[in-house]
């Protein structure tokens, strides 16, 4: 006669209760860990690289520093010794704003911009002042712009720009500097290279022209219409010529 037989099965192994579990095999929030953990030591590497390559290493220094927009009152050599950008600077630690604003302080520059070029220049573009008058001074000519800074001075009478005869105590920011030069930069080529003087107040502007010919222009508004009635009246015996009004121009002799 057979007899039942009891077998005895084995626990279940402790902790997450899961049957049928490889101790040796890692659970899936433990992976999941292992490779957060990996991603964050990537990109803590990309970083500290980056910065190093940035600003420790010599791969991103400048070697270069170029100039755009110099020349004549304005040399290149000028404007890098102005801005004081040394060479082997990392790029990273260029202060161009600072560098810029050296750059400004050169009377004939109106305005100066500093930028990086990677990988290893600094570009810096000056914009020029642009003389329109000039002005007797005790040492020769101060050759001024419309906003009544000082460009240079010169020795002798420069060619092609008027003298201002009555210049006001302070050029900077004239009224009557700024009147005289928006009248003779806005005037034909055919009469600005007539115009040997200028005498202004901040509301009109009066011309010598070659010859000894005198033209009250007024303000500078309107100034193509006096230009052309201007063009017709010279063709005249007249010696004085009032534009003030284009519509009403009047002629002496």
């Amino acid at each position: 006669m057979a007899r039942d037989r009891t077998v005895a099965l084995p626990a279940p192994p402790e902790g997450n209760g899961a049957v049928g579990t490889d101790p040796g095999v890692a659970s899936p929030r433990r992976r999941s860990r292992g490779r957060k953990t990996f991603v964050v030591a990537i990109a803590l590497t990309i970083l500290a690289v980056a910065a190093w390559a940035l600003l420790g290493s010599s791969l991103l220094v400048v070697r270069h520093v170029r100039v755009i927009g110099a020349g004549g009152l304005v040399p290149a050599a000028a404007v890098r010794s102005a801005a004081r950008i040394p060479l082997g600077l990392p790029l990273a630690r260029l202060d161009g704003a600072a560098a810029a604003r050296r750059v400004d302080r050169l009377a004939p520059v109106l305005s100066a911009r500093v930028s990086r070029s990677f990988p290893d220049t600094v570009v810096i573009s000056v914009r020029q002042r642009t003389p329109a008058l000039a002005v007797a001074v005790a040492s020769g000519y101060a050759l001024v712009d419309a906003a009544g800074v000082t460009v240079t001075v010169v020795g002798s009478a420069p060619a092609g720009l008027p003298l201002l005869t009555t210049p006001p105590p302070v050029l900077r920011g004239s009224p009557a500097v700024r009147a005289a030069a928006e009248v003779v930069q806005g005037l034909p080529a055919s009469l600005h290279e007539r115009v040997t003087s200028v005498s202004a107040s901040a509301s009109s502007v009066t011309l010598l022209l070659s010859g000894g010919l005198t033209v009250r222009w007024g303000g500078p508004s309107q100034g193509a219409q006096k230009a052309a009635e201007l063009g017709l009246l010279l063709h005249t015996r007249a010696r004085y010529f009032d534009v003030s009004d284009p519509a009403t121009a009047v002629t002496h002799t």
